[in-house]
């Protein structure tokens, strides 16, 4: 069983989503796929409409998507007119030196990429991004829950769901390669109101409309 955001096929785990092969299947969450860039970079906007100039944080040692969401925050921003300068960071040091960099070119915003590593360092990402007052936007509604701003993604809790319904399929006897790749139909908007008055932001009533969650 396997949980990817990029394309398992280009990966090379399965021969085909409908049709996996081998001895693999599982879910392909969308959170790294160019039209969720655009989503984030616009939510940005429109919560920070100043905002021309938006870091994106890519970990470069994430080799299945780093060179596909820097090329697509790239394409994303250039289609609105916003600048997208890209800053990397593999490690907890490396977090605090590239907002070091944020700070000294004064972004408007920053975009976290999808990264398990980024992930797993949410809750340094978020106290960073409000210290330095840096807007930013993530991609599952686990960073808001941290202290975030706010994410627009792949809901992690319905990929978990799917993975126990698969597994349990598996243990009574079904073969991985008869199992059709699962992928995210359920996406979620997340805001952090504390977080946005802590950057004085006020968010507008547009935004706060279309959220599946607002946190108070």
């Amino acid at each position: 069983m396997f949980g990817v955001a990029d394309d398992p096929v280009k990966l090379g785990l399965i021969d085909s989503l409908a049709r996996p092969g081998g001895n693999a299947t599982g879910v392909n969450f969308y959170i790294a796929e160019l039209g969720l860039s655009a989503k984030r970079i616009g939510l940005l906007r429109e919560l920070v409409p100043r905002a021309t100039r938006i870091a994106a944080l890519v970990n470069p040692e994430s080799a299945a998507n780093a060179e596909a969401v820097t090329r697509d925050l790239t394409a994303a921003g250039s289609a609105i007119g916003v600048r997208i300068d890209v800053v990397h960071a593999s490690d907890s040091r490396q977090i605090e030196t590239a907002f070091a960099t944020l700070v000294r070119n004064r972004v408007d915003a920053l975009l976290v990429g999808t990264d398990p590593f980024f992930y797993s360092r949410r809750l340094q990402l978020a106290t960073l991004a409000t210290r330095h007052a840096i807007p930013a936007v993530y991609t599952v509604r686990e960073y808001p829950e941290a202290g975030g701003l706010m994410s627009y993604g792949t809901s992690l809790t319905e990929m978990y769901r799917q993975f126990g319904v698969y597994a349990g399929r598996i243990l009574a006897g079904a073969k991985p390669a008869d199992l059709p790749v699962v992928q995210s139909t359920r996406f979620e908007f997340v805001i952090n109101l504390p977080t946005a008055r802590a950057l004085s932001l006020d968010v507008p009533s547009s935004l706060l409309a279309t959220a599946d969650e607002v946190i108070e």
